[in-house]
């Protein structure tokens, strides 16, 4: 490729991938190459986009900004260049996905057998992770999950809502007796669920379908980041655990975990499909989109994250 447009995605791929050596993988460059690219343009823009350390590549204020700017211009190229190469449109290309891990794990990667036979050209990128990305900032094209912030020129394409129930185990229970009602939770032991971002204990507020409120009143035996983590712990008896259906339904249904409180719920956030905003949506993108819309409608997978089923429920 022309020198100055090797400079360019040098840059932009060390930024995406935060490291000049899988930037060099990704280019088929040595590190050394992608670096030297990468201080070319510096030099040429008379700015520094990179603060480098020996274990770390960060963008500075200037990367940033320019990052923001020349970016989409350049994955419109790529989509463009490689629709072209293939004939008639044929959706292609690598698909940059970020989901949370279990509900991504076991509900979506399922998916893809039938999306990448109807479209073998598409490459998903799978990251699996609990924090919140920047879709813009980090290259995503996709992400699958719940609260992501929506930044000027994002959708959020709404999928279902999340609820969550309290749950605990049959032994347990056996040794602490069952909660008659919400009143009930004060005398026995919970799993706290700390937010990632903040730190702070989450609290909630459980409801029925007649109308009813009541807080969620354990005392706290521990504390976790993890829903996947308090549903390992309520499986061991160490107390009552607050958990999103998506994570407590399998254990509902061999008996592992029970629903202590039968018609209370707590009312979760939205599970959304986020993406960048924009006429030319590239086919890849659009594509697995409707792709995955229509997959969840069909398996009737909005039922699963708001109903509890199985012996447990």
């Amino acid at each position: 490729m022309p020198e100055s447009i090797s400079h360019l995605v040098s840059f932009i791929y060390s930024a995406e991938e935060r490291g000049f050596s899988p930037a060099a993988r990704r280019l088929g460059l040595s590190p050394a190459a992608v670096s030297k690219n990468v201080a070319r343009l510096e030099q040429h823009l008379g700015v520094r986009l990179f603060q480098r350390t020996t274990r770390q590549l960060r963008l500075t204020a200037e990367g940033e900004r320019y990052l923001h700017e020349v970016a989409e211009p350049w994955r419109r190229i790529e989509e463009a260049t490689l629709a072209t190469r293939q004939g008639a449109g044929q959706p292609g290309g690598t698909l940059k996905i970020s989901m949370a891990p279990l509900v991504g794990r076991t509900y979506f990667v399922p998916m893809l057998e039938d999306f990448l036979k109807r479209y073998p050209a598409i490459v998903p990128d799978l990251h699996f992770e609990n924090r919140q990305v920047d879709l813009v900032k980090e290259g995503f094209d996709v992400a699958i999950g719940g609260g992501v912030e929506l930044n000027e020129g994002m959708v959020a394409r709404e999928l279902t809502t999340v609820r969550s129930i309290v749950v605990a185990s049959p032994a347990y229970l056996e040794r602490r007796g069952w909660p008659l009602g919400p009143d009930d939770l004060a005398r026995h032991d919970g799993i706290a669920r700390r937010a990632v971002g903040s730190g702070r204990l989450l609290s909630w507020t459980l409801r029925h379908g007649d109308g009813r409120q009541a807080p969620v009143d354990l005392r706290t035996a521990l504390v976790c980041d993890d829903p996947e983590a308090m549903a390992q712990a309520a499986l061991a008896g160490i107390g009552i655990a607050v958990l999103p259906l998506p994570h407590a339904q399998a254990f509902l249904r061999s008996g592992a975990l029970v629903d202590v409180l039968p018609g209370w719920f707590v009312e979760g956030r939205a599970l959304c499909l986020y993406y960048a905003s924009r006429r030319l949506l590239p086919a890849k993108t659009r594509v697995f989109i409707d792709f995955v819309v229509a997959r969840f409608e069909e398996q009737g997978l909005a039922r699963q994250f708001m109903t509890p089923e199985g012996p447990g429920a």
